[in-house]
């Protein structure tokens, strides 16, 4: 078994990173290469301008490249919760903000020519209990009559035809959306990017950003450049010059494993629509089919950052979840284990804005493959003067309460979930 990411682990090769030095000027440089970033060396290269995106390690290699695959529409939080807190409008907003997004990440990929093995399958969000189902009803009856028409409750007659497992009651499809591998996606946007002439700077961790007549000076690992306007794109960085976005952001730790290949006929049997799928519990799990037909299931297993020891105890707690829910694979091989870091917001939405001068982007709290995406291409229009394009604009962003950028209040958060699991 791999402690490793199965999407950086099988990403083709011939990344176009850059050798030598950080140095010279640019009109835009991006701290971050996740999706976010490299998507915005896209546009801004498309639009002319000069870019160097900078990364502490490998491109694609955080959470873009650490996530479960699936790319839905649908807000992080239950859209029922989201319009009592916003109204309907602000909701309605959000939601379809994120229909945008998906809709950006299928036309990059055909505009540019990614072979990432898209699959339009929508995402089916399963009851873990009878009460759930209902509660899927009540929201999909608001998400049908305000904001999207595409989406059908599969009751428990029918659950089975969908997963194959006793598990669940029922659940809410939304047919939005897909999945695709997330490490054939990195390269494919790092490739377009660089094809629009973005120097893309890997293991150039950003130690220092300071204004210096009328433009940035970035500091590095790697050495140092100057740029007219600078995108922060880092995601839950724990190291660098962003203490700010710390205090307002908890890093969740997420984690995966990986099944070996697994014969057609139990996939065809399991899950006959191989859709994205994802659990109604808090502490819930996340699973679909790779393309070379393995089972990828995640979840919050632990309230924990993700480090070796603690993704191989998250391996041990996933798999006996796998087990529970398809008794058939309990002695599946597992090949792959890894974990990575969600940058939650405190209230489950994205921000992006202006700080110091500095524009940002980031706290897409688990939903992040398609906003990224979609708020790379956004920035590139903010920062062109297209205040408009930035759908969380008009959100206030305070920091955490007692939050001073170490989240030790997640063991505290975990524990308060697995409770509630027990009782809702």
């Amino acid at each position: 078994m791999k402690l490793d990411s199965y999407w950086l682990d099988t990403a083709p090769p011939g990344l176009p990173a850059s050798e030598g030095p950080v140095e010279g000027r640019y009109d835009v440089a991006v701290i971050g290469g996740g999706f976010t970033g490299l998507s915005a060396a896209l546009a801004f290269g498309r639009r002319g301008a000069s870019v160097a995106v900078l990364d502490a390690g490998r491109m694609g290699g955080g959470a873009s490249g650490r996530n479960g695959g699936q790319c839905n529409t649908g807000v992080a939080q239950d859209y029922a919760a989201l319009r009592a807190q916003l109204g309907v409008e602000r909701a309605q907003d959000c939601y379809r903000a994120y229909a945008a997004a998906v809709d950006t990440v299928e036309r990059l990929i055909r505009e540019e020519g990614i072979d990432c093995d898209y699959r339009a399958s929508g995402k089916l969000k399963l009851a873990a209990k009878p009460h759930h189902l209902e509660h899927l009803e009540r929201t999909a009856e608001l998400i049908y009559r305000e904001v999207d028409q595409d989406i059908e409750i599969i009751g428990r007659d029918r659950i089975r035809s969908e997963v194959d497992s006793e598990s669940f009651f029922g659940g809410l499809l939304q047919r939005h959306g897909g999945q695709m591998h997330m490490g054939r996606f990195a390269v494919g946007l790092a490739k377009a990017g660089a094809r629009r002439g973005a120097r893309l700077y890997e293991h150039a961790a950003v130690t220092s950003i300071a204004k210096e007549g009328g433009a940035y000076r970035v500091e590095s690992a790697r050495g140092t450049l100057r740029a007219q306007q600078v995108l922060i794109a880092t995601g839950p960085s724990r190291h660098g010059p962003f203490a700010w976005y710390r205090r307002r952001l908890a890093p969740v730790g997420s984690f995966i494993i990986v099944t070996e290949p697994l014969p057609e006929e139990t996939l065809a049997r399991l899950l006959p629509q191989r859709r994205s799928y994802t659990t109604s519990r808090l502490m819930h799990n996340y699973f679909r089919v790779t393309p070379d037909s393995r089972l990828l299931f995640g979840g919050r297993a632990r309230f924990t950052a993700s480090e070796q020891p603690s993704d191989a105890k998250s391996c041990r707690i996933l798999r006996g979840n796998l087990a529970q829910l398809f008794p058939g694979l309990a002695l599946a091989r597992i090949d792959y284990c890894w974990g990575g870091l969600v940058d939650i917001t405190a209230d489950r939405l994205p921000r992006a804005g202006e700080h110091d001068g500095v524009w940002y982007s980031m706290g897409y709290s688990g939903h992040g493959t398609q906003m990224a995406t979609h708020m790379g291409q956004a920035m590139a229009d903010v920062m062109s003067g297209n205040a408009q394009a930035n759908p969380w604009r008009n959100f206030a962003w305070p920091a955490i309460p007692g939050h001073t950028g170490k989240p030790w209040f997640l063991p505290l958060v975990g524990a308060y979930y697995q409770l509630k699991d027990v009782f809702y």
